[in-house]
């Protein structure tokens, strides 16, 4: 019997799909104000218009239909001297939770930081997002107690760089 469930990787196409999900979990994060992401810059980004692709989208079709996606990226562990993959968006939609789909999603990315020689799976869950702990727990996923996300943005981010020696060669 064939599963109704269909994972693949993001094309151009898709790009549309893959801004509403991040609305749509920006919404369920009280943090919609926060989204600048356009078509046009998650095609740039994602590398659909032939520019380096700064991270990748698995999709996610229940019965044929649009259910959720996993967005990730490459990193790396110096205490294990191994590559990684950092999940920075897994969204199903209401309709389709309880299916199994974020399991899949998961389970994909083990799969694909194992085929990289990978030492671990990592992303960030709010501690408020009780039902999501439990999940992810349930797939073997430990918190990190005693570590806090750190970030530069905005103005923080311009001001920083702005200040940064010349003393190291450019990429």
């Amino acid at each position: 019997m064939k599963s109704p469930l269909v994972l693949r990787k993001a094309s151009v196409e898709d790009v549309p799909q893959i801004l509403s999900y991040i609305t749509d979990l920006a919404i369920f994060e009280e943090a919609e104000h926060e989204v600048e992401a356009t078509v046009e810059s998650l095609t740039r980004t994602l590398g659909f218009s032939g520019e380096k692709a700064y991270a990748h989208v698995i999709m996610a079709d229940y019965e044929s239909a649009p259910a959720g996606m996993a967005l990730y990226f490459s990193n790396y562990s110096t205490w294990k001297a191994a590559p990684g993959i950092y999940l920075e968006d897994l969204y199903v939609k209401p309709e389709f939770r309880s299916k199994g789909i974020g399991r899949a999603l998961i389970s994909y990315l083990a799969r694909e930081t194992r085929r990289i020689g990978g030492a671990r799976l990592e992303w960030s869950v709010l501690d408020w997002n009780e039902k999501a702990i439990r999940v992810y727990e349930g797939v073997g996923a430990k918190k990190q107690d005693g570590w806090s996300v750190m970030r530069v943005a905005g103005e923080a981010l311009t001001k920083l760089g702005d200040s940064a020696i010349d003393a190291v060669e450019k990429y």
